[in-house]
């Protein structure tokens, strides 16, 4: 490699951040308050090595780094060398011969190479820094133009009528026949009319992305000749992942293409961001960007200089950190402004709430910044309410306007539909998990319920497998989670059996219908309306380095259950048009304009459940009547009139084997002819049907065998 003696960049100023387009040029600004010196390096291809031109940034503001290049321009690629203290041990970790990545880059171009090259050290973390060049073996930065952002509105959906589904970017249109095959596994490929086709025809009002901020491979998962597929390893927090673009180096416009194409449709787009932890690892890891600038403004550390790890990741952005909370919250504006989404779901959220790495706390200062920002406040901010430790379980904790992901929804869910755990939590559950969201003032939409997601099983897998089978993962399948909650319906994996396959196709329906027909905000996980299998491997978050992002764990749409699609989209329209099911207010059992309570509970027998009854662990057989006269949603009032009403339904689960199920009366108030029901869901049925729509009366039975959802409503 060769570079040229340094040129003085122009003044500039020191915000905004990162490099953007001025009259002079381009401006560039860093963060780097410890530093004792910070070059910009502007590099171009050379033979055979790149050539670096060096320019001296002279003016320092607020810890910030900043200088105008008149002769650069969008396209430009550069990096920055920083000089300063070597001190480990206070977090100083300055070393000139790594190139850096500006942790601002809304573009980034290039790979990692030889890891011995972005250690920051020889031999020791704690020992001398390293006088390997990275330049060459390390992504660099490229300056862009500014988005149009002109002439886009927002959709805004209500949560009650939000439908969300989670999706890999690469893995869903990876085998789609009906995408054309340049387009499979990018940005573009979702935007085929396929695609959103599908997405519309199950009533789905939101897709929630793995992250799409670039990735670059933690250093242990390259170690073993594998590369990160889900993007849980950030290499830049405003870049758009490169490797989902069907044009190289167009990832910025064929993501804002996604976006619009979405909205057209009628459909959100939510990311995943990971703002808890980096691609660096641990004190042992490499200098890549964060850690060059610098390591204690960035993450939390120890007094000895270690990184305080929360995430289960090697390091730990510190929350607390003025520098974190401008750069999350520069981000996440970024991503609303200019590229058009409209909601985030954060990883590991708790450590966001945990600042110095201690309790848990609402107020913390990156939770309030973005509760307070007016751009972020009105987007769907969703937690998953966790991190690596045991303080850092906050399921129902974040209040405000935050929404959470519910895990006792999930495990609740599946232990029903496995035969344990009777029907206490289980009516609780489906009913909105008031409990958790009602004491800091929040709606039942709070509770995003799920029964699968990224992390764990898919759904086929949930009733095929009993055990994980993660030996692919090359951790001797001592990854993921042995705590899953499923069971094989007697045969392990794949079979031929038709009364295992027809018993697993049961589990799956029902499974799925519940989760449709709860209160709450429903989140699927892409392909299981399909029957997709990942043949057991409960953390499929690792592919072989050379394995295309089309072809990783791809959905093989040629095996489409079109039954079980046709079943879930029944149970979700359903959901549409029974704001019952939706209300924005929790049940309280109170009277209605029928005369009768909002919610009532039965038991397989027809009776009230109340009391001592709810201790029954051996129930199989919920039945919950919600009542349509009063529903509590704002939007379906007009000023002065009386409440609409509604259809009233009845929903039934059953989890057990072949029982006979007493159809109850609602009616409390006074003797009269039997209700009558007409059916209009059956999981059970190929496309969701009722085999029959004549009503059934109250006190009448009815034979089923579970698992089953079986959905009425009131004549």
């Amino acid at each position: 490699m060769s570079h040229e003696q340094n040129h003085r960049a122009g003044a500039g100023r020191p915000f905004p951040l990162g490099s953007h387009l001025c009259d002079e040029g381009v401006a560039f600004a860093v963060h780097a308050p410890d530093a004792e010196s910070v070059d910009l390096c502007i590099v171009t291809p050379g033979d055979p090595s790149p050539v670096e031109t060096r320019y001296r940034l002279t003016e320092r503001t607020y810890g910030i780094w900043h200088g105008v290049v008149s002769d650069a321009g969008a396209g430009t690629v550069y990096g920055y060398r920083v000089s300063g203290p070597w001190n480990p041990e206070a977090g100083h970790r300055f070393d000139p011969n790594k190139i850096l990545l500006d942790p601002y880059a809304r573009r980034i171009i290039g790979a990692l190479g030889d890891a011995q090259r972005l250690l920051p050290y020889r031999d020791d973390p704690f020992g001398p820094p390293s006088t390997l060049d990275s330049l060459g073996h390390v992504p660099l930065a490229v300056v862009t133009a500014p988005q149009d952002v002109t002439d886009r509105s927002r959709l805004e959906t209500d949560w009650d009528r939000t439908v969300i589904y989670e999706l890999h970017v690469g893995s869903y249109t990876g085998a789609h026949p009906s995408v054309p095959e340049p387009l499979r596994g990018t940005y573009l490929g979702l935007a085929e009319p396929a695609v959103v086709d599908h997405l519309l025809s199950l009533g789905i009002t939101a897709v929630e992305l793995l992250p799409v901020h670039a990735c670059l491979t933690e250093p242990g998962v390259r170690a073993r000749g594998m590369r990160n597929h889900w993007g849980y390893s950030t290499g830049s927090y405003f870049a758009v992942e490169p490797s989902y673009a069907s044009v190289p180096g167009a990832e910025v416009d064929e993501f804002r293409t996604m976006v619009d194409t979405f909205h057209d449709a009628g459909i959100e787009v939510i990311l995943d961001v990971v703002y808890n932890h980096t691609c660096e690892g641990g004190v042992d890891g490499p200098s890549l960007s964060w850690r060059g600038f610098d390591a204690r403004g960035y993450y939390l550390l120890d007094e000895r200089g270690h990184d305080i790890d929360l995430t289960g990741c090697g390091n730990t952005l510190d929350a607390a950190s003025p520098t974190v909370v401008r750069m999350v919250c520069d981000s996440l504006r970024y991503w609303v402004t200019e590229l058009g989404v409209d909601g985030f779901r954060f990883d590991l959220a708790s450590t966001l709430g945990r600042p110095g790495g201690w309790r848990f706390d609402t107020r913390a200062p990156l939770l309030t910044a973005i509760a307070a920002d007016p751009v972020l406040c009105r987007t769907k901010l969703i937690a998953e309410p966790w991190d690596a430790t045991g303080p850092g379980y906050q399921v129902g904790g974040f209040g405000g306007v935050w929404s959470e992901w519910n895990d006792r929804y999930r495990d609740t869910v599946r232990r029903f539909f496995t035969g344990h755990g009777g029907v206490r939590e289980l009516a609780s559950r489906i009913a909105g998990s008031e409990d958790l969201y009602a004491p800091t003032g929040r709606r039942p939409w709070a509770s995003v319920n799920f029964v699968t997601a990224h992390d764990g099983f898919t759904a086929r897998d949930l009733v095929s497998y009993k055990h994980k089978h993660n030996e692919a993962n090359g951790e001797d399948n001592r990854d993921g989670t042995d705590n899953n909650l499923s069971v094989d319906h007697g045969v392990e994996g794949p079979t031929d059996d038709p009364d295992v396959l027809a018993a697993r196709d049961r589990h799956v329906r029902a499974i799925l219908s519940t989760l449709a027909l709860s209160t709450g905000t429903p989140m699927f996980l892409a392909g299981d309306e399909l029957g997709h299998t990942q043949h057991g491997n409960n953390n499929a978050y690792c592919v072989p380095q050379d394995t295309p992002a089309a072809q990783a764990h791809a959905i093989d749409w040629s095996t489409r259950d079109d039954d079980l699609t046709s079943t879930l989209a029944r149970a979700l329209k359903f959901r549409r048009n029974a704001p019952v099911l939706r209300q924005q207010e929790f049940f309280a059992g109170r009277d209605t304009p029928s005369g009768e309570p909002d919610l009532m509970w039965f038991d397989v027998g027809g009776t009230e459940i109340v009391g001592d009854r709810w201790n029954d662990d051996s129930a199989r057989t919920l039945q919950a009547w919600v009542d349509g006269s009063d529903v509590r949603i704002p939007t379906l009032r007009t000023e002065g009139s009386p409440a609409p009403t509604f259809e009233s339904a009845l929903l039934v689960l059953h989890s057990g084997g072949d029982a006979d199920i007493v159809v109850p009366d609602h009616r409390r108030h006074g003797p009269g002819e039997a209700a009558r029901y007409v059916p209009v869901f059956d999981s059970a049925t190929p496309d969701g049907r009722p085999a029959s729509t004549e009503p059934v009366a109250s006190g009448s039975s009815v034979r089923v065998r579970g698992p089953i959802v079986l959905v009425y409503v009131s004549l």
